[in-house]
């Protein structure tokens, strides 16, 4: 690491608490109560989920966000200490309590119940560039369209234009929207992170195939993530595909993230896109085998065991 630089990566973005809720398959009715297989408490949020992982594999991380003064807040801290994420930046606000999302895990589908807390006291704009200085990197969520479009665009401006890379997944729209001057925000990100269901929205395609073609033609950079078919990453109007790893699906809660810390940890140690793809699927498959969005992600040797294992596989296959 560069001496003048503290940090592989900063990240700026949400951190809640999960309650799962595991072998749920219906909900009550007033007056009924249920009883179900299981429910465990872990650390959620896209960003923090994204911090855990690329923390394990040995990546030195900062991370800005705001919690409660709560038990959960505290709970948080405790548990990005344990992973040696610095938690210096994060703020602890009493106006709101730390967020929290019951994951309900029947035996088909995901739901959610969600309350943001103090994830919406965050706001990117407030974010001071000096503090961002020391790292080789910045990782952004909370993306939120033509709301907070100029905001992201200026953070990404000024951090390109100190040599410093960005990533950004940016996640699901709320509101419907589907802002197209996300393309111009892409120009300014290193590494754009979109699931398959996001891109077809802003692309505006009707089918993933013809989105990668829009963005490739674009000379776009973003990287495509398609659940159990793998990946595709569109790099200076290149396009590399590779795909998943076929492992049993337990939750993939945090799986998309856990994808974005492996190929953020192999863009950072300065692989090759296919190997950063690699990294980025192990990471995720890994993530599918555990209830909980941080509960399957491993250290950098038990990840590098399982690549070369179903390398081996596939050769004697």
């Amino acid at each position: 690491m560069d001496a003048l630089k503290t940090y592989d990566a900063f990240v700026i973005g949400d951190a809640n608490v999960d309650l799962v809720i595991v072998g749920c398959n219906q909900l009550p009715l007033p007056g009924q109560e249920i009883f179900v297989r299981d429910m465990n408490l872990h650390v959620g949020g896209g960003a923090a989920l994204f911090s855990i992982t690329l923390a394990k594999l040995g990546k030195k991380l900062a991370f800005k966000g705001i919690v409660g003064t709560d038990y959960y807040g505290q709970y948080i801290l405790e548990q990005f200490y344990q992973c040696g994420i610095d938690t210096s930046f994060i703020e602890r606000s009493d106006r709101n309590k730390t967020g929290i999302s019951i994951a309900i895990n029947p035996e088909n589908d995901r739901s959610f119940i969600s309350y943001a807390g103090t994830n919406a006291e965050l706001q990117v704009e407030h974010v001071a560039i000096e503090d961002l200085m020391p790292s080789h990197h910045v990782h952004l969520t909370g993306y939120k369209g033509s709301a907070n479009h100029a905001a992201y665009m200026k953070i990404a401006q000024k951090l390109n234009q100190s040599g410093i890379t960005v990533s950004l997944d940016v996640g699901w729209d709320d509101t419907g929207e589907w802002y197209h001057g996300i393309f111009d925000l892409m120009d300014w990100i290193d590494v754009f992170f979109m699931n398959e269901t996001e891109v077809l929205h802003y692309t505006g395609c009707k089918t993933v195939e013809d989105s990668i073609q829009f963005i490739a033609a674009k000379r776009k950079n973003a990287v495509i993530k398609l659940g159990a078919q793998g990946a595709v990453a569109i790099i200076h109007g290149i396009v590399t595909h590779c795909p998943g790893y076929n492992v049993p699906v337990v939750d993939t809660t945090g799986a998309g993230d856990s994808f974005n810390a492996g190929y953020i940890f192999g863009f950072l140690s300065g692989m090759p896109v296919k190997d950063c793809l690699v990294y980025g699927n192990a990471c995720g498959a890994l993530s599918v085998g555990e209830y909980g969005g941080s509960a399957g992600t491993v250290d950098l040797p038990t990840l590098v065991e399982f690549i070369q294992e179903r390398l081996s596989e596939n050769i004697k296959s």
